[in-house]
Parts: structure tokens; sequence; C-alpha cells
């Protein structure tokens, strides 16, 4: 009978949930982290900052849930990245953020290299990933101590281990896929084979202990974020999916034991490595989604996210927006790309422009899911959804629209650290099975398709023809320069 401390460490603040035997949640707490927004596309943390809110956040649940904790686990952001001091953990430079796009030039030297890269690793040679930025901190900040993702630091803090689990190292762009274990050919590539890299661990496997949140606790379960909402969302057969509304939209499904390489542009991780199995997942990404909506709020169209379904229009009027803020992830892989209105009219309002986005949004990931259906081999049946941004019945309405399946929304907004938890168990309790360790639910809402199919593929038709007019532009804009 565990009760877990599982900590979400995420772009735009750290949760730390207390969770019961049952899956049910006892305490949580929240502590904002402020992303740097940079010009040039970089995007940076303080990781002081990031240490005190994974400590502050843990505290506060501890004390308010006020029964001993038996496991502490971290979930955190995949692919940001710092160099620190291993002897004393004092960060040497900021800490990258998966969003930043510095690191674009390392990628344009090893292009002609970009079919081997993903042959290995199964993912797209793009900054988004961890060794890029890894190479361009050598390269351009400091030659000193080590350079590893978030979870690294903040677990060598916590327990004094230099690890990280299967799930985070599979976004590496470093790691052989099929071997899970680093590899020595992309190291050389990306001038990183001299480094000292962490220890890759199963996701239930118990890595240390910690006195920061008292007494002597267990750590383990780690895993990367999306993972772990893929993991609590019951997602555990081949061609079963989610997508997560966070600060970008995440869709993942799984594929099995099976490391199937996108013919598409999709990117393939390691899903966990647990109970001596390693099923694998398929995932595409849209850059914007909850930071589209801040966007908009910072532009004066809404006080918030709360205020979506108030202010968005019952119908966008021909108005149509690509959500391009931050450049195009999956399929496409063009961060020069910009995010654009089309067609407005003299009698486009806010509340027009209000719904384009939440249904560009929408189409991105139903753009996505069709894409997932061609690796697969099959059609994805329904689409289970969490994340602050399914509260929109706007958005999640136009999601079951424009993909024209069932959306499933979870009935937690925590279903990364709930995910987490669920691995914490594993590796507290080696009796313990996978489907076992994930509590069953019941969505909160379904939303069913209202569109018929025919509409459903004309607006995706004319919302494509706007991407391909946003790379167009990309495209005249880089020739300019």
């Amino acid at each position: 009978m565990t009760t877990v401390l599982a900590i979400d460490q995420g772009t735009s603040g750290t949760k730390a949930v207390v969770v019961g035997p049952d899956g049910a949640v006892l305490a949580l707490a929240e502590v904002p982290v402020r992303p740097a927004y940079l010009p040039g596309g970089r995007v940076e943390q303080n990781p002081q900052e990031l240490l005190d809110s994974v400590l502050a956040a843990g505290r506060q649940a501890v004390a308010q849930a006020g029964r001993p904790i038996d496991a502490v686990t971290l979930a955190n952001q995949g692919e940001t990245v710092l160099a620190w001091d291993p002897l004393t953990g004092r960060p040497l430079t900021t800490a990258l953020v998966w969003q930043d796009r510095r690191a674009e030039d390392v990628c344009a030297e090893l292009a002609d290299q970009a079919d081997r890269v993903a042959e290995l690793t199964g993912l797209v040679l793009d900054p988004y990933f961890s060794a890029p930025k890894m190479a361009w901190i050598r390269r351009n900040l400091t030659s000193e101590g080590v350079v590893t993702t978030s979870d690294t630091w903040l677990i060598h803090h916590l327990t004094g281990e230099f690890v990280t689990d299967a799930s985070t190292a599979s976004r590496s762009l470093v790691l052989d896929l099929d071997a899970v274990d680093w590899s020595p050919e992309l190291l050389r590539l990306f001038k990183l084979d001299g480094e000292r890299l962490p220890r890759i661990v199963a996701c239930d496997e118990v890595v240390g202990t910690t006195r920061a949140f008292g007494g002597e606790i267990p750590v383990g379960g780690l895993i990367v974020d999306q993972q772990a909402a893929l993991l609590a969302e019951g997602c555990l057969r081949p061609g079963e999916a989610k997508c997560t509304y966070g600060t970008g939209a995440f869709l993942l499904a799984n594929t099995g034991e099976r490391a199937v390489r996108s013919t598409s542009g999709l990117t393939t991780s390691v899903a966990w490595r647990a109970r001596g199995g390693t099923p694998y997942c398929v995932d595409g990404q849209v850059y914007t989604a909850a930071s589209a909506v801040r966007w908009l709020g910072d532009l004066g169209f809404i006080g918030g996210a709360t205020d979506l379904d108030a202010i968005a229009a019952p119908d966008s009027q021909g108005a149509l927006f690509v959500p391009a803020l931050a450049g195009l992830a999956a399929p496409w892989w063009r961060p020069d790309a910009t995010a654009s209105f089309l067609g407005m009219t003299l009698s486009t309002r806010p509340g027009h422009l209000v719904r384009a986005v939440l249904e560009g949004v929408a189409a991105q990931v139903a753009d996505l899911a069709e894409v997932v259906a061609r690796d697969l081999g099959a059609s994805l049946t329904r689409l289970r959804v969490d994340g602050g941004l399914t509260r929109s019945a706007t958005l999640m309405q136009a999601q079951a629209d424009l993909a024209q399946m069932p959306v499933d929304v979870y009935p937690s907004p925590h279903a990364t650290a709930l995910g987490a938890a669920a691995m914490a168990r594993l590796a507290v309790d080696p009796a313990l099975g996978l489907e076992e360790a994930v509590p069953a639910w019941t969505p909160s809402t379904t939303y069913e398709p209202r569109w018929t199919g025919e509409r459903a593929a004309e607006f995706l038709a004319r919302w494509r023809r706007g991407v391909d007019a946003a790379m167009d532009r990309a495209d005249l804009t880089g020739s300019e320069a």
C-alpha cells in the first residue's frame, strides 16, 4: 500500500501531488517557474528556480497530506539541458528549454547525416531534442562539468546519483533506440564522445533515496512527462493514443515492443522500460497550444484560458489560423515557419479569431492523428486527452469534429503526476503488475464528432493550404536573407 509524492517538473511550473494507494490525489501544490523567451528563438530557465520549485512544491504537498510518504518520483520536461558541476551540483549555464532553437546550426552541419540519425534514434535531426543543445553548450558556453538533461541534475540534488531514465534518454538523439543504450557513433557525430553521461535506468527502478521531503524515502519510477501521461491514461496496447494539451500539444500512440521508424515525419521513443519490457511510442508535437492561448491574452482578446468558451464565436466565419508561433514541428519540422491568420474580412471580430486559434490547434492535432495512423497501419478509433485546455468545450468539440473520432477527457488534471506515481509503485513493489499499477478511469466527458467527414476534410484541406503558405513565406524570407 504505497503513498507516492509525484513531482511533475514542467515548462511553466512544478506540480507536486501526493497520490494514495488507490490513485486518489491526497494533496497538491504548484509552484510557477518563468521561462525567459528571448530573441532568436531562445528559451531559457534558471536551474536554481527549477530546483527550488521542486523542493518547495514537494514539501508543501507532503505537509498538506499529513501522512508518511513511501516513494518519491519525478516526471521531467524531456529535452531541457544544462551544464553543471558534478562535485558541487552548481549549475554552470542556464537551462536551455526544449523549445529553444539556438542549436539550429549544429543540426544544419549534420544535415547529410539526418537519415542515419533517424535510423539509429527514431527521431528527426532537430534542435528540439537534447544532443544539439548539449553540443551548442559545449561549443559556446563551457567545457567544464557535465552536460545533461534537467532530470539528471534534479535527481542528483535529491539523491546524489547520476542517472536518467530510458524514456528521457530516448529523446536525446544519441541513444540507439533498439539497444536502449548510448550510441558511440552518435556521440562522435555530435562531438560529445568525451562526455561523462548518466547511467540509463529502467523506469520501474529505485535509483536512490532522498531526505529532501522528510525521512529517508526511496526515489524511483522516473519517466519523461508525456510518456507518464500515456501510462496514466491506460494506453498500454498498440494503437491506443492520447494527446496532452499543455504549453504545446503532444500526441503519443503506443506501438508495442516494436520501434516503428516513421515514414511520415513523426518521432519514435521509448514509452517506458518496466517489468522487463520496453514498449515504444510514436509521437507528434504542436509547439504552441496553451502558449497560443496565453498569446491571445497578451493581445487582449481574452483575460485567460477560462474565457475561451465564453468569447469564442460559434463559427469562425472563414477565419483560419496556422499555430506556428514557435515554428512547426511534426510532420513538417519547419522552425522558420511563422503563424498567420487567413480568411479575415471587415466583419471578423475577436471571437472569430479566438475560435480560429482553437480550431488551428485542433487541426494540427487531427493532422498528426492521420500521420500516426499511416505509421501504425490502422486508423486511431478514439483519442484520450488531458491537460488544462481540455476544460475548453470549444476546443475539445473542434478536436472531435476535425479528427472524426470520439475524444475522451481524462478526469484528472494531473495525468503526468499520476502516471509517474504508477511507475513509482512498480519501483517499490516488485510483485505489482503494470496494469494493476494504473487505476481504471472513466472519462469526465466524451465529445462525439458533430461535423460530417466531408466538412472536416474540406476544413483540413483549406487549413493545410494555409500551412503550405506559411512555409512558402518562410522560404521567401530565408532566400531574401
